[in-house]
This record gives C-alpha cells, structure tokens and sequence, in this order.
C-alpha cells in the first residue's frame, strides 16, 4: 500500500477465499476446551494463590501504595462529611424499610466495614439505597403488617412487631447476600450489562415516585399502615387524600421549610462547587436545627407530632435468619440483589473511569455479599450505595476506601454515644429529607424527548418499565422492564433492515443504494446485506426479504421450468413440437387439456435436467405451445456476510436451500466478507456438496464484483467507470 496525497493505492491480486488461503497460510490454533478450561481453573500454583489474594482483598494492592502526605488529609475530611450524611440518610431509609430509624445506623457502619477489605471501588460509599429500602419494606409489611395479624412464621413468638420486622428485613437481607456472594462465586458479573441504561434510568424514577408517595404520610403527619403489592401506590394515594384534613399543621410547615432551604442551599453547592472547598451541609445543619427546636418547644406532645423516639443504644448480639422468612421472601430477594449491585457498579464504573483505575464486577458481587451477610447479623437492612453520598465522599477530597471506614466510625459515634440527641428529631424532617434527594432521580423524566426522537425502542422500554414498576411493584416491574428490553433486541435481530447495495461512483465502496444518487449498479447483478446474525428466529424473514429484493422467488421460478420441461417432452414425444434452427417450432396445437395430478408435481424443485431433448431451452426467449415462465432477469446474486457473526443449524440449513434455489435456476451465489469462524462451521458440518461449492466465497465485495465483471463482460458499464476513476482492472489483479 502506498500512500498519494489522501488517496491511496493497493496492487494485489484478485482473490476468492479459496485462492487467498492458498497464497497465505493461516496459522492452525489449537483451541482450549471446557476440560482444559476446569483444568486450568482448579490448578493452583504460588502465583495462583498470590493472585487470588489479592483479586479477593483489594486492600492488600492499594494500600500498599496509600500516599499518606497527599491522600490522608483528603480522606479524613471526606470520611467525616460523608459520616454525617450517612447518619441521617440511614435514619431517613429506615423509615423506607417500615423499620425504627435507629437500624438504619446498623446499615451504615458494618457493611462498610466488610467492603473497605473486599471492595474494588475507593470511593463507593455503602450504606443504605432508598428503592432496595423500600423493596426490604414491601416484604416487611407484607409479612408484618401494620394492622392485623403477622405471618404465620415459627419465631415470632414472643416478639414485638418492632422485632419481628427486623427479623425478617435481616433474613431478606442474609438471602439477598446470598445471592450476590453465589453470583461472584460463579463468576456472572456480567449479569449486569442486561441491564440497560434506559431500563435502570425508568425502573429508579419509578422508585422514586414510589418513595415520594410513602413519604407523604410522615411529610403530613397522617397515621395510616403502610401499603404494598401490585397497585399499592393508587391505594396509598387514597388513603392519603382521604384523610388529608387530618393533616398535621406543624409536620407541613416544618416539611416546607426544611425541603425548601435544604433545595436553595443544594443548588448553591452545585454552582458554586469550584469555589467551596466543601459542600454545605445543610442537611445535618438543618437536623440539629429541627432537633433543637423540637426538643425546646416539645413538639412531641404540643403539637402531636411523632419524632424518632428512643434511639438503639450500643450494638445487640448477632441473630441468625428466620428459615420461614427466607422460604417467604427469597423471590423478592433476588432483584433486590441485582438492583443493589447493578447500582452500586454503576456508580462505581463512574467514578473509577474519572480516577483511572480498575473495578472487578465479580469482586464486587464477593464484597456486597460478603457484606449484606455480615451486616443481616447484626440486624441491618440491604445495602448498596447512594448516588449523593458517594458524590460528597468523592467531592470532599476522597482517595479510597479509608474516608467509608472513618465514615463508619462516625456513624458508630452517634450509635454508642450521642444518638440520644436524635430522639426529638420529627420523623417528618426525615420524610423531607428522602424527598429532597430525590431530585436526581426525578428529574430523569426529561430523557423521554431525546428518547422519542432517538430511539423509539428504548422509549417503550423506558415508559413500560416505569409503569410496571409504578403500579405492579417493584420485583415485577423489573421482570417486566427486562422482558420489554429483551423483546426490542430480538425484534431488532429477527426483523434487521436488510438492504440492496450499490456501487459508489469512482470508488470500490458499497453502500444502500436509496441513500446515494451517484450510484451504478450492473446489469444482472444484486447484491444484498444482511445486517444481523442468521439463526432460526429470522431464516424465514431473510429468505422472505431477499425473495422482494431480486423480485421473483427462485423455488417458484424452478418449479415452473421443471413443469415447462415436462410439458416440452411430452409434445416433443406426441410429435406436437418439432427442432428448427430458430429452436422449437409447434407443428400441431395440443389437444391434452389435463391438468397435471399431485404426484406429478413431486421433483418439480429438483436440479433442471435436459437430458434427452435434442436442444437447450433458452428461458430468456418466447416459448412455444404459450408455455409460460417467470422471467429472472439477472446472472448474480452476492450476499455481503460482514455483518453476520454467527449463524446456528437451523439458519445454515435454510440458507442452503435458498442458495441451491438459486443455483438451480442458472443464478451465481457469491458471498463476501464471511468470518472464518463461520466458514469453519460451514465445512464442520458439511455445508459444501457438489452445488454449492468453497470458491463461491471471496473475501471481500470488489473481489466478487470484479470476478463478476470478467465473467460477464457484457455487463460492464462498471468495468469502464473503475477503469476511468480508480485505475484500471486486469486479468486476475486489482489496481484502485
């Protein structure tokens, strides 16, 4: 190749696939299978060991390169400012959860601890997410409702509701550990590249709303049980504007006026974050307000407002999980496992791209498993992360993991020492506070414009997600969002654009022919683009879309031929057609008018054999006796293969029978830009046979099409227009 100017210029040889392979030898490789595979997985070494050690305790690689000058200073303000933060939101999310706020602090510290050893992140802050809080709260009040009797389940005798509600957000919790720790194990942390951005983005301003509609009773001070299960959202809904003159005064006032000082201040953070040194935070500054004002004025028995009450003093002993709750909840567990990790990853991959280093989507599942079991121990809820807490961690200085541990210990100074002084805080400050950080996820209402003019399939996924998830539930609006994401790719696989190429005028490039003017096509020759694999599900639409693009269907165009044939030996027998030099001449009109019966029709889409007739029909002149056939008004068909990865049997046996169709009736089949694993597949299972032949395959489209241009050079109006823009073509050479 020698570059001219911004052209270049390649002389080589034309080449089909055949001949390519015999000028360059293609190195033989020998493939590893599934024993050598298991073999090699279950062989340990030193390195191996090492290696393991190290992928399952990431602290052991960065902390051994922890800059203290540089990086402690930043951690320290970090894990302070992201403490703070972690306190209040695991109050506010426990309420989520239908559990006493105190247990949300549970949350916030021991599966922070687990993953500053296990994790791969160093700036994920873990603690509690507010949709797998109210996923863990869907399964609390149904097996614990506010009224009425609890489930009937072997140990909770002798509890109170509080305790039986903790027992069970702990044993769905160890059960959504579960499944996460056994995915890593598996190695199927791709499981999360099924989720989608417009899925994930639907299925979390669902949640959203979700969480804003069971905020309200608290935002209004109303007393009604919480609601789940499908439709759960209109039922609260009602409940509330059924009661909403029973609103309490001071709970809405006190809601107002922190949800509006706390948003003004957000957004002074978020203009002025390059000026600040750190983000204000407003939200423990407004806490310690609330929480003095309350205390000084009584709002507990003034104004009936319900505050957080007694707070968990120290920890409590480890309690194992409930059997029966597990056997209750392990279906509603299962999504909320893949939603906590699909989350926290997320947000991860964000911010490891931003620092440069390197995430591992199996230890991550290892960690949060490790995590969500160690902390369900110890009586926490799930655990993820939180988009806002995770951003301050990051903004305010955070290097790695040692800002969540020190974040932890904050969290640990208000459980064993000052959380008495959180009693008088009105749960409806907390209500408020869950509905301020909910904006992000709000606010994601304004991708559907884009969605709906860009891509009209993710716009579906997106709104049928969000309804699903809005009035089925959570669990089923997830099942359903992924079967609507799954739908679109397999219409966009089974139902591809196919298209018929061109010629681009004066060069060798192909392209859609209804796209360009400066097109030649020649005469005689299709070519046509398959743009997607060929399996099972969409053999029939290709061969259905090929038939439309060359215009006539070749097994009809055969038949008709094989039954002409038919009738021209039994003339040329009865005498009725004679041979002239102008080919067949009739002597004597027929006088059979019988219609052929079915089993004379069998054999009709064979191969056409002239065998035994003294000439050969031409099919493209008049016929005689009026016999008639579907004209085929072209000499080559090439099937561009550059975008087909795979095909399966059932694909390879319809495209066999398509091809012979084709063959059959005087067509040439050339196929371009196959990949060689597919070729290798081809001759595996005995693709070739006497018709359809290996050196129909050439390399790439202007191969075939300059083969195709020497074998039929009364077509060649492109022969000319290459030999005058691009160079010339000789015998058995390409010059462009």
């Amino acid at each position: 190749m020698q570059p001219v100017g911004r052209q270049y210029v390649v002389v080589r040889p034309l080449f089909s696939e055949d001949s390519f392979a015999e000028q360059h030898e293609r190195i033989n490789r020998n493939r590893k299978t599934l024993r050598h595979h298991l073999k090699d997985y279950f062989t340990c070494d030193t390195n191996r060991a090492k290696n393991a050690a190290l992928s399952f305790f990431p602290i052991i690689g960065w902390m051994k390169n922890y800059n203290i000058k540089e990086w402690l200073l930043g951690d320290i303000v970090s894990g302070i400012s992201t403490g703070l933060v972690a306190v209040l939101q695991g109050l506010a999310f426990s309420l989520l959860a239908s559990l006493p706020p105190g247990y949300g602090l549970y949350t916030a510290f021991f599966p922070a601890i687990v993953y500053f050893f296990l994790g791969t992140s160093r700036h994920l802050s873990v603690g509690a997410f507010p949709i797998l809080s109210l996923m863990v709260g869907a399964v609390v009040t149904r097996l614990v409702p506010d009224e009425g009797l609890s489930a009937n389940i072997t140990g909770f005798e002798g509890l109170s509701m509080e305790q039986q509600r903790v027992l069970v957000a702990s044993s769905v919790t160890f059960v959504m550990g579960a499944f996460q720790l056994i995915m890593g194990l598996l190695q199927v942390g791709f499981i999360v590249m099924y989720l989608s951005d417009t899925l994930v983005s639907g299925f979390t301003t669902a949640a959203a709303v979700h969480i804003l509609v069971s905020q309200l009773r608290f935002v209004l001070g109303l007393d009604f049980p919480g609601i789940n299960g499908p439709l759960a959202i209109v039922y609260t809904l009602v409940e509330v504007f059924s009661r909403i003159t029973n609103t309490n005064v001071a709970d809405l006032v006190t809601s107002i006026v922190i949800m509006a000082l706390v948003l003004i201040v957000k957004e002074i953070n978020d203009r002025f974050k390059s000026k600040l040194p750190v983000p204000i935070p407003i939200e423990v500054i407004m806490t310690v307000i609330a929480c003095g004002v309350s205390y000084a004025f009584n709002f507990e028995e003034r104004f009936d407002v319900v505050v957080v009450g007694e707070m968990v003093n120290g920890y409590e002993s480890p309690v194992a999980p409930n059997l029966e709750v597990i056997k209750e909840s392990a279906v509603e567990a299962f999504p909320m496992a893949i939603v906590g990790f699909a989350v926290a990853f997320s947000v991860a991959k964000v911010y490891s791209v931003k620092h440069d280093y390197t995430i591992d989507g199996n230890q991550e599942l290892i960690a949060f498993g490790v995590s969500n079991i160690f902390g369900a121990s110890f009586r926490s809820f799930a655990a993820s992360t939180a988009l806002s807490r995770t951003a301050i961690q990051e903004s305010t200085g955070g290097k790695t993991q040692i800002a969540g541990v020190l974040s932890a210990l904050m969290v640990l100074i208000v459980i064993v020492a000052v959380g008495f002084l959180l009693e008088p805080l009105p749960r409806s400050v907390l209500g408020a506070l869950v509905i301020v950080n909910l904006k992000g996820m709000l606010m994601q209402f304004r991708e559907l414009p884009f969605l709906w003019k860009n891509d009209r399939s993710d716009f579906v996924t997106w709104v049928l997600t969000f309804l699903a998830s809005l009035f089925l539930g959570l669990d089923l609006g997830l099942a359903v969002g992924l079967g609507a994401e799954l739908f679109t790719v397999v219409c966009r696989t089974q139902f591809p654009r196919c298209s018929v190429l061109a010629n681009i005028t004066g060069t060798d490039i192909y392209r859609d022919r209804k796209d360009y003017t400066s097109i030649y096509e020649p005469d005689g020759v299709k070519i046509f683009k398959i743009p997607s694999p060929i399996f099972f599900a969409n053999i029939d639409f290709f061969r259905d879309k090929l038939v439309q693009a060359v215009g006539f269907s070749p097994v009809r165009v055969l038949k008709k031929r094989n039954k002409a044939l038919r009738k021209i030996r039994k003339m040329l027998q009865n005498g009725e057609l004679e041979v002239s030099d102008g080919g067949l001449k009739v002597r004597h009109p027929s006088t059979d008018t019988s219609e052929e019966d079915d089993s004379s029709m069998e054999g009709l889409d064979q191969p056409t054999d002239f065998s035994g007739l003294p000439i050969q029909v031409n099919w493209n002149t008049e016929l005689p006796a009026n016999i008639s056939v579907p004209p085929v008004n072209m000499h080559s068909l090439v099937l561009d293969f550059t975008a087909v990865s795979f095909l399966d049997i059932s694909a390879l046996k319809g495209l066999k029978m398509t091809l012979k169709e084709f063959i059959r009736i005087e067509v040439d089949v050339y196929i371009v830009s196959c990949d060689v694993y597919i070729m290798e597949k081809l001759h595996q299972c005995t693709f070739f046979d006497d018709e359809i032949k290996t050196s129909i395959f050439y390399p790439t489209l202007h191969d075939a099409m300059l083969h195709i241009l020497e074998k039929h050079p009364d077509h060649g109006e492109l022969e000319k227009d290459i030999s005058r823009n691009n160079g010339m073509i000789q015998r058995d050479c390409i010059t462009v």
